[in-house]
């Protein structure tokens, strides 16, 4: 699973997810990426999931790129716990998304083979994307 092996703060605000990805927003390592056309959070688990099912349908064949992290973590209070008494211990690390943020990227694959590995993948996330291709127009995810 995917956490920041030391991190500053222990825990972090909820922030606000307004505007869209201008960095790691096109393309840059592969032939073949899924964009995130929506805003949210993607736990480590989702990630993970997302990666795996993206490897099993290419059988190592070509190379995948994980283009997020996920560095934010997600507290909570346990069940059945009355109000106050401070802020919930940490319990899952999530990266924000932005839309137009390119979540994954793969080469070295024929584009049937890669369009077909990312939907895949896509089934695995909470956000809605599609997939982007080198050169190419958008392919709904």
């Amino acid at each position: 699973m995917l956490a920041p092996k030391k991190v500053k703060y222990r825990k972090m605000m909820k922030g606000r997810r307004r505007g869209t990805a201008w960095r790691g927003s096109a393309l840059a390592f592969g032939e073949f990426g899924l964009q995130a056309t929506d805003r949210g959070w993607l736990t480590a688990r989702e990630i993970e999931a997302a990666r795996i099912a993206l490897t099993r349908h290419i059988k190592r064949g070509g190379r995948v790129w994980v283009r997020i992290f996920p560095d934010k973590p997600l507290t909570k209070k346990p069940a059945e716990t009355r109000m106050g008494k401070g802020k919930g211990s940490p319990e899952a690390w999530v990266a924000v998304i932005k839309p137009g943020r390119m979540l994954f990227e793969m080469e070295g694959v024929a584009r049937e083979v890669g369009h077909e590995a990312l939907r895949l993948a896509a089934q695995k996330l909470s956000i809605p994307t599609q997939v982007r291709e080198r050169g190419g127009v958008p392919r709904a995810a």
